[in-house]
């Protein structure tokens, strides 16, 4: 028999914090940056940077009998994007590329049952859908969830959303080269090559500074902003969003903040993560000062040669089909957006 408690107040799940990132560290099946305590607590404080104006936290734990910590549904309710009274994956949805429930894998079939109790019970808010975006494709809680909501009578849906280009690192610089389009590798050689001999001398490197980091920060988002699309997504809320993530992802120890400068001034930018032995690529921004220098890949080609030399598994792109992706490598997968409703 599983046992349920809900977490109402971001201040209540602070507590388990550690045994929610040790959950998602040994055992869940999505185990990414988004779904780690600090991230998420990051993204609460702003709901996503203004994307959801309220919310009612609904953090579901789901345990054994003698407290053994077996999954956790972060949700929370608001009216979803159908303007239907639904609960949501915390992260939901614009920016965390990747959500899903932190599970012990094997026994996820269980979980997903006693989730749809507490969803059928009276201590749930009155929703009228589980809408849960961004689940990888591959992710074992899509056919539990199906199972578990089928036994029940309810629908279950499931809708594929954006693609997701990978690469998968062999841990050697030139044979990743020699993986890729021939034309495509010479590129990435001329424009290095080129870059080692600019005027400006050209340097990159990581952030490593605490006390510099809230100037780095904002260096990186100025560098977004110069992209006009971009520049209209930070609003001040956005902002104050990725000040507060990257601030919690640094003192965690999985910020890769990084920077190309050419003569001392910030040509390009990318946050990452480095997280759980993968490269995961959140944003980037270029100066079009140094267009000449064609920043932004020199910086990315600089990435992947400093991933492939430290042994990370992948360079995940994350959600969207730029070309670029896959002229750098990138094999496609995919999120989906997965819904319960029940009737009557």
């Amino acid at each position: 028999m599983m046992q349920i408690k809900v977490l109402r107040t971001i201040e209540q799940a602070s507590s388990i914090a550690e045994e929610w990132n040790d959950l998602l560290a040994c055992c869940s099946a999505s185990h990414v940056p988004f779904l780690r305590f600090e991230y998420l607590n990051a993204w609460w404080k702003t709901l996503g940077g203004g994307e959801w104006p309220n919310g009612e936290l609904f953090i579901v734990l789901i345990s054994h009998e003698n407290g053994a910590l077996v999954g956790i549904a972060p949700l929370f309710f608001t009216q979803n994007r159908d303007n239907l009274p639904a609960l949501l994956l915390l992260g939901s949805i614009e920016i965390s590329d990747y959500l899903d429930f932190i599970v012990r894998t094997s026994e996820l079939n269980e979980f997903a049952e006693a989730l749809l109790d507490w969803l059928a019970s009276e201590q749930a808010p009155a929703w009228q859908v589980l809408d849960l975006y961004n689940l990888p494709d591959s992710s074992p809680t899509l056919p539990a969830l199906q199972a578990a909501a089928e036994k029940r009578g309810w629908v279950y849906s499931q809708q594929q959303l954006q693609s997701c280009p990978s690469i998968p690192l062999p841990g050697d610089w030139e044979v990743y080269l020699s993986q890729i389009d021939k034309k495509q590798r010479h590129e990435v050689r001329r424009k290095m090559r080129r870059a080692d001999e600019f005027d400006p001398p050209v340097r990159w490197y990581i952030v490593d500074d605490a006390a510099q980091l809230e100037a780095e920060i904002e260096a990186f988002l100025e560098l977004m902003a110069q992209d006009p699309e971009k520049e209209r997504f930070l609003t001040p809320l956005m902002r104050q969003q990725f000040h507060t993530s990257m601030q919690a992802a640094f003192q965690a120890g999985w910020l890769q903040l990084a920077f190309l400068e050419a003569g001392g001034q910030k040509a390009a930018g990318y946050l990452n993560f480095d997280y759980a032995g993968h490269i995961w690529v959140y944003n980037s921004g270029l100066s079009f000062s140094f267009r000449e220098l064609s920043p932004g890949w020199v910086l990315l080609g600089d990435l992947l040669q400093w991933a492939n030399e430290n042994k990370r598994q992948s360079f995940d792109f994350m959600r969207g089909d730029e070309d670029y992706k896959y002229r750098f490598g990138g094999i496609t997968r995919y999120v989906v957006r997965a819904q319960v409703k029940r009737l009557g």
